[in-house]
């Protein structure tokens, strides 16, 4: 019971973090969904003449999928690494939390230039575009950047502030949770190459 009671605040204090990086990268997508106005005219047509270019050729089946799983699985693993990285760096965290909100905000961005150049059917797009894969690495980007604050705190703490932190543990949990971003991020990279097209091809089925 004693012991319950000692985690709790830990417990408490780990939703609260994944709570503030659920709305921070929920402020990246709306801000993303918001710039999408900014854009000039000339702007929006070359964002608009590749999107439709994009889905032009999912339509037309025109697409290399395995040159684009090695592009997505080289810039998810790197980045991760990255990130990973910025962990043990202590002074990363800023640089962490902006690569959480670019993210939500490409997603937003995305999302939002779909349904503004498809309107109604754009829903449709948006969603096909988004699920699964890009939920997904969503989720696993708040995770490795939950763990990678979180290291970075105890890290801090430990050189700084003289706390009593087991950071042989620490480690092996970081690198566990590297490990098994790693494997996530290879999975969604393998869905948005060779599964993500088959669902886009619903929507581009309703368009011209």
């Amino acid at each position: 019971m004693e012991k319950k009671k000692k985690e709790l605040p830990h417990i408490l204090k780990q939703k609260k973090m994944y709570m503030f990086l659920a709305i921070f990268t929920l402020v990246g997508i709306i801000f993303g969904c918001i710039f999408i106005t900014m854009l000039s005219d000339v702007d929006h047509q070359l964002v608009t003449r590749q999107l439709q270019d994009f889905f032009l050729q999912i339509k037309e089946n025109n697409i290399h999928y395995k040159e684009g799983f090695i592009n997505s699985l080289t810039t998810n693993l790197l980045s991760t690494v990255f990130i990973w990285l910025l962990g043990i760096s202590i002074v990363g965290i800023p640089i962490i939390l902006f690569l959480l909100f670019l993210k939500g905000f490409t997603t937003g961005f995305s999302m939002a230039i779909i349904i503004k150049t498809y309107h109604v059917k754009g829903i449709l797009g948006a969603i096909t575009y988004i699920f699964p894969h890009h939920i997904l690495s969503l989720l696993l980007s708040i995770i490795l950047t939950f763990y990678a604050v979180n290291f970075s705190i105890k890290l801090f703490a430990y050189l700084f502030l003289k706390k009593s932190i087991d950071l042989k543990q620490a480690m092996q949990k970081y690198s566990k949770i590297l490990g098994f971003c790693l494997i996530g991020f290879t999975l969604t990279s393998l869905i948005e190459s060779f599964i993500s097209p088959y669902l886009m091809k619903l929507f581009t089925n309703l368009i011209k």
